[in-house]
């Protein structure tokens, strides 16, 4: 939470200094090149594969330190490598990021993209310790990572507008000082718990043989949502601007997607791992179970929301300083169709796990091949159509596919794959629930439309608004039997050295 708050905040304050100008666009472009490829490999790949191993080797009494130290010595190596070519590759990177870009867009893009890209090599060094700690249990720890690069990018603007610094330069260079901040944090919370990690000439074992083959196939599978959004962007960036929107609403909904996707995703895989190693079947389904529920009773409300209230929040939020009225629009009409694909995103993460906790990367290889060729049908498709949102739009669509695909995957992994009475009897009633607030919020936005636009009165007009949906949603939901208030409290969860789980 801590950490979509703090990202938040930075990209308010980004929206309010460059707006969606040709200097923001371009730096959007080359910050995505770095966490494009970190998505992929790093915390999509990689993790995907290395968690599980790890997870076994430890619950086996196995070298599990051993195993992880042959892993950062092969990820240094092959990433100063890549990290150099990468550099030096820029220009072809930008054109396959964004090809509609030339000019001004393209040259600073490429210029920003030098200076920021050897991020990558600090952030997969951090997600194989992350890895690390969440495997031990040390979930604090890694989610931090995040909020201590919103926090170094927010104190850089700070600075750049005291000392007359250019903005762009700055928070291009702001990037790799994050990744140093990040590495040396991790390192430390890893060293606390018994491995001190340096660089050493990589071994070719039987081990990291196998790591390699599970995550050849996850690098496209791991990393479906970020080639989507590729897609998107070479789209919008036929259009001034376009860019921009997607990303400043990709970051509103991804607020309940990393607050609670990503963290019962994280969660979920090493509780799996451990379940299926132990051969608890009935446990991994409990897990499997409520991990769903959870995540659906937190995230179709917020869908709704997206959808109902798309203009007010990116008005009130966003709407001030370079960020104009026209971008408000424009950016609530992305924000509404990635609200639609929200759902999916969530059930992205809690299902893939179930594949990945038998270290099985192929099957949801095949399914990223389908949901990439509709994303790209799509987008395209429906680019003379609908203009820059057909980006958007496909990126829902094909989330919703690849969703079908790992549900109707999982059927025929047995009993512990299969959703339980408790789920099935829940989760309508979260559905109406979430129509209900959203029917409320709906009224209550054209209520208070004078408010919303106030230039003081506005941010409290918002506050009351969400409010007002936070209490329907969650009375009407207990009301309903949807859920009880109790179920939330029951999933905190202290850190503690054995098997974590989400029953």
């Amino acid at each position: 939470m801590v950490s979509r708050g703090t990202g938040f905040a930075r990209d308010v304050m980004m929206a309010a200094y460059l707006g969606t100008g040709p200097v923001a666009e371009a730096f959007l472009v080359a910050f995505s090149l770095p966490n494009m490829f970190r998505r992929f490999f790093a915390e999509g790949a990689f993790n995907m594969a290395f968690v599980p191993m790890f997870a076994k080797k430890l619950e086996g009494g196995e070298d599990a330190k051993g195993f992880a130290r042959d892993a950062w010595n092969g990820m240094v190596t092959v990433l100063l490598v890549f990290t150099v070519i990468g550099t030096i590759a820029m220009p072809w990177l930008v054109w396959a990021m964004a090809s509609g870009f030339v000019g001004e867009r393209f040259d600073l893009a490429v210029e920003f993209g030098r200076i920021s890209f050897s991020y990558i090599l600090f952030i997969s060094l951090v997600a194989l310790l992350s890895g690390i700690l969440t495997t031990h249990g040390h979930f604090s720890e890694a989610s931090f990572v995040p909020v201590l690069m919103n926090l170094v990018f927010i104190a850089a603007m700070w600075l750049a507008v005291w000392a007359g610094w250019d903005m762009g330069q700055t928070l291009s260079w702001t990037v790799p000082v994050t990744g140093v901040a990040q590495l040396a944090f991790t390192w430390v919370s890893a060293r606390n718990i018994g491995y001190n990690f340096t660089w050493g000439v990589p071994r070719w074992t039987s081990d990291l043989k196998r790591l390699a083959l599970i995550a050849g196939p996850a690098v496209l599978s791991g990393g479906v949502v970020q080639i989507n959004m590729l897609v998107g962007r070479q789209v919008a960036s036929y259009t001034e601007g376009a860019v921009a929107w997607l990303t400043y609403a990709d970051r509103l909904y991804q607020l309940p997607l990393g607050v609670v996707g990503i963290a019962i995703g994280t969660v979920l895989l090493p509780d799996l791992s451990r379940r299926l190693r132990a051969g608890d079947a009935e446990g991994g389904k409990a897990s499997l179970n409520r991990g769903a529920e959870f995540a659906l009773a937190m995230t179709l409300p917020a869908a709704v929301a997206l959808v109902a209230i798309a203009v007010p929040l990116c008005s009130v939020l966003y709407e001030r300083g370079a960020f104009t009225a026209q971008d408000t629009q424009a950016t609530a009409l992305v924000l509404a169709a990635y609200g639609v694909g929200l759902p999916a995103f969530v059930l992205h993460k809690v299902l893939q796990p179930l594949f990945y906790a038998r270290e099985d990367s192929r099957s949801p290889f095949i399914y990223a091949i389908a949901s990439m060729i509709s994303n790209a049908v799509l987008a395209i498709g429906l680019m003379p159509i609908i203009g820059f949102s057909a980006a958007a739009w496909a990126t829902t669509l094909s989330g919703w596919v690849m969703v079908a695909q790992l549900w109707w995957g999982s059927r025929k992994m047995g009993d512990v794959a299969h959703f339980d009475a408790r789920f099935k009897q829940r989760l309508p009633r979260i559905v109406l629930a979430s129509a209900l607030m959203g029917g409320v919020l709906w009224g209550a936005a054209w209520v208070m439309e004078p408010w919303l636009h106030l230039h003081l009165w506005r941010y409290l007009a918002l506050l009351v608004l969400c409010g007002l949906g936070i209490v329907t949603y969650f009375g009407s939901g207990a009301l309903l039997g949807a859920f009880r208030l109790s179920d939330f409290t029951a999933l905190r969860r202290g850190r503690r050295a054995a098997p974590v789980s989400l029953d």
